[in-house]
């Protein structure tokens, strides 16, 4: 596994674990805020680990098409992911 995959994983299972505590926040009757700060932090980690297996798609998938002669589809998918993120 690379770099960037082994990175992600681990940024996921961190999300995972802030999830898991948001939830026991919510049902213990924490502070509105402080959950939230929580969901924002969960958020950036999603976005961390969503930017590493783009990277890696970019430098292994992305640059294989390209030697192959196929590389517009895989900048396609690219654009589409791009498109779904910058809308939010």
């Amino acid at each position: 596994m690379n770099e960037e995959k082994t990175k992600a994983i681990q940024a996921l299972k961190t999300t995972k674990g802030q999830i898991e505590g948001i939830i026991k926040m919510i049902e213990d009757g924490r502070y509105c805020v402080d959950v939230s700060n929580q969901i924002v932090a969960a958020q950036s980690l999603l976005k961390k680990a969503n930017l590493l297996i783009l990277k890696q798609h970019l430098n292994h998938c992305v640059k294989e098409a390209f030697i192959n002669d196929s590389g517009e589809e895989k900048v396609d998918e690219i654009i589409g992911i791009l498109q779904k993120i910058m809308d939010k």
